[in-house]
C-alpha cells in the first residue's frame, strides 16, 4: 500500500481518488504518521431493500423476544 502525505493527498485527489477506483488503496500521512487508509468502497456492503427485507424475516423465523416487550427492550437500553 502506497503513502501519501496529507497535503499531497488533498492536492491530487482527484487522481487519487481515480486510481482508488481501479482498486489501489493509499495510507494517508499528516507529519509521518498514518491517519487514513483511503480505500475502494466495499461494494458487498451495500444491498437493495428487498434483500434486507428477506435477510430480517429469515433472522426472525430463528429468533424470539420470549414474551420481552419492544418498550422493555428500550427501557433496557437506557439503563
Amino acid at each position: 500500500m502506497e503513502t501519501v502525505g496529507a497535503y499531497e493527498a488533498k492536492t491530487n485527489l482527484p487522481k487519487l481518488l481515480e486510481r482508488v477506483k481501479n482498486g489501489e488503496r493509499f495510507t494517508i500521512t499528516k507529519h509521518g504518521v498514518p491517519v487514513a487508509v483511503l480505500q475502494p468502497a466495499d461494494s458487498r456492503k451495500t444491498m437493495n431493500i428487498e434483500s434486507v427485507i428477506q435477510e430480517l424475516r429469515k433472522f426472525r423465523e430463528g429468533n424470539s423476544l420470549n414474551g420481552i416487550t419492544i418498550r422493555e427492550m428500550i427501557e433496557e437500553g437506557r439503563r
